[in-house]
């Protein structure tokens, strides 16, 4: 929490002001009982009009000061927790960006997403509240002790007693409620999960008829997050008319009391009722803070559940002295490499060595878990290797910015991810300052041109988040429209024809050889007719190379090879 209050500089000024309005309407209201107090026992025991309306001017304008005071507070309060609140969910989210592959796997999306949203929230209505109740509150309770004290010593003896059991119960209610709150933020984190995977996942869920076990996964974690939420409920619901109970009991004891000694005329009648304010305004004070000791451990778990965030160093960091490649544009090569996944027992790849140069297309072909999609995520830096070397232009891409290195890379990932916006904007992510003829041609390149041209709006209709208003096809092409773009000096196909018929996969494979002549092209595929034309195909088994050349090579010399070709294509297509 301190670290995040840390982040209040930029606001320091407005704190200042905050803490000063705070303090005055504090001691404005603290002098408002002894006004009351003058006027009860000079101006309505003794009936003196003039000296009444004089009084109850004066309490007239510190009522106003007082109101004034508070609102102006209140208002730089709200504006100041809203303002870091907003510079939080900066740094949050600027930080996430940074994450690599295995960050965002150690965390979660659904815990991230509750990070970024839930969590500040949490720790920016604690400071709004704060900033009002933390110092209001001990100014109005330490004055009132003061004033009390100085109004009459002997009915002050009623609050020592009071007083500490009250704190007493204070302390026992947040001693049962600060795990509960820290439980409930990971109960949220679950909801979203479950919530998460099945909105993503609803077309699997129908498919498979598991509507009802989907629900009960839900009303689970959600029965779980009630049931806490209802304890914790339950706690603060028995504060209030316990409070209430200590509040009833101290007017009572004083106007019992402070009875007896008016009827020995050793007190006003202006003075009990003035030590009741004093009285009240204490115990005020005290349930502003209870409620302070409810928000802070809710507060205080999310502040460390930011902390987390903002305190995980990315695994993946640009080099402190990195090197710009200016050479052998569209130049790939392995080294060596070996990687594992975090907490694997066996390395992904092992012992991967290759290279491809521009105007070549190499191929990457295997079955289902031998590391395909592994290498190819390795190029852009998603993850480190263990072991080897991966050079791109002739220099290590740990000792590149990962800006430079991505740049030179047209990136079209197995699962496709569209944004919601335009197709034009689709088109132009891959690179912002596209014109509309270059985001043309590259729709024309991956055979989009067609059903853009049938759509309402041309490129300028709307794609849904996630592009869910168009087709497999058509999002595959849309992606890989947004790599040529680009035109960069590598591009990277994983498994990205897969959802096209034959006829628009041959078009396609045609077009792009004739736009990437002079780049590096990497294809991921699981069908023989698309990288059967390659000029170098690597065949990978179990993480390592099984063979290495191209399609006539391979059915001569890979064994591999020839089962996944006699898998897919017949003794005549073979021959």
């Amino acid at each position: 929490m301190i670290k995040l209050l840390k982040l209040l500089k930029p606001f320091i000024w407005s704190v200042i002001a905050v803490l000063v309005f705070l303090f005055l309407q504090a001691m404005l209201e603290l002098y408002l009982p002894t006004l009351m107090a003058e006027i009860v026992n000079n101006g309505m025991m003794k009936g003196d009009t003039g000296y009444i309306w004089k009084f109850g001017g004066y309490m007239l304008i510190v009522a106003l000061g007082s109101s004034v005071c508070a609102i102006v507070g209140s208002f730089l309060s709200s504006k100041i927790a809203l303002g870091l609140g907003r510079d939080l969910r900066n740094l949050v989210f600027s930080r996430v960006e940074e994450y690599s592959l295995h960050e965002f796997d150690k965390l979660g999306t659904a815990s991230l997403i509750t990070r970024t949203t839930n969590d500040i929230i949490q720790v920016q209505t604690m400071l709004v509240m704060g900033m009002r109740f933390m110092i209001y509150a001990p100014i109005m309770c330490i004055g009132g002790i003061i004033m009390a004290y100085s109004n009459d010593r002997s009915l002050t003896m009623l609050l020592a007693i009071i007083l500490p059991l009250m704190l007493l119960f204070i302390g026992v209610v947040a001693a049962a409620i600060v795990p509960l709150f820290k439980i409930m933020q990971k109960k949220i984190d679950k909801v979203n999960l479950v919530v998460r995977e099945n909105l993503i996942g609803i077309r699997v869920i129908r498919a498979f008829n598991r509507i009802g076990s989907e629900q009960e996964r839900f009303i689970e974690a959600n029965r779980d997050l009630t049931d806490n939420s209802i304890k914790v409920n339950k706690i603060m619901a028995m504060m209030q008319p316990i409070m209430m109970l200590f509040m009833n009991i101290t007017t009572v004891a004083i106007i019992w009391f402070a009875g007896l000694r008016i009827g020995n005329g050793q007190m006003e009648l202006g003075g009990m009722m003035a030590f009741m304010q004093y009285a009240m305004q204490i115990m005020f004070s005290l349930i502003m803070v209870t409620m302070m000791f409810v928000m802070i451990p809710r507060a205080e778990a999310s502040a460390v559940r930011i902390n987390e965030v903002l305190d995980m160093n990315p695994e993946i960091r640009d080099s402190k002295n990195p090197i710009k490649a200016d050479i052998k544009r569209g130049y790939v090569e392995f080294k060596d490499v070996t990687f594992s996944y975090p907490g694997a027992e066996e390395p992904a790849i092992s012992n991967i060595s290759f290279y491809a140069k521009p105007g070549e297309t190499t191929a990457i072909i295997g079955g289902t878990g031998s590391g395909k999609s592994t290498l190819i995520n390795l190029i852009p830096r998603f993850y480190d290797v263990d072991s080897g070397n991966i050079i791109i232009d002739g220099v290590d891409v740990r000792e590149m910015t990962q800006q430079d290195l991505r740049h030179k890379i047209g990136f079209v990932p197995q699962s496709i991810v569209l944004f919601s916006g335009t197709v034009a904007e689709n088109i132009r992510y891959g690179k912002d300052d596209a014109t509309e003829d270059e985001i043309k041609h590259a729709a024309e390149v991956a055979q989009a041109k067609d059903f853009i041209g049938d759509l309402t709006d041309g490129y300028d209709s709307p794609i849904a988040q996630g592009g869910t208003n168009i087709s497999g096809g058509q999002k595959q092409r849309l992606s890989i429209a947004r790599a040529l773009v680009r035109k960069p000096g590598i591009y990277i196909f994983d498994d990205s024809f897969s959802a096209l018929d034959f006829k628009t996969d041959g078009k396609l494979r045609a077009a792009l050889k004739k736009e990437t002549k002079d780049s590096t092209v990497i294809i991921v595929a699981q069908r023989v007719s698309t990288v059967m034309d390659a000029d170098r195909i690597i065949v990978l088994e179990d993480g390592k190379i099984a063979g290495l050349g191209n399609h006539k090579e391979l059915l001569k010399t890979c064994e591999v090879y020839r089962e996944i070709v006699s898998s897919q294509l017949s003794e005549e297509e073979i021959a």
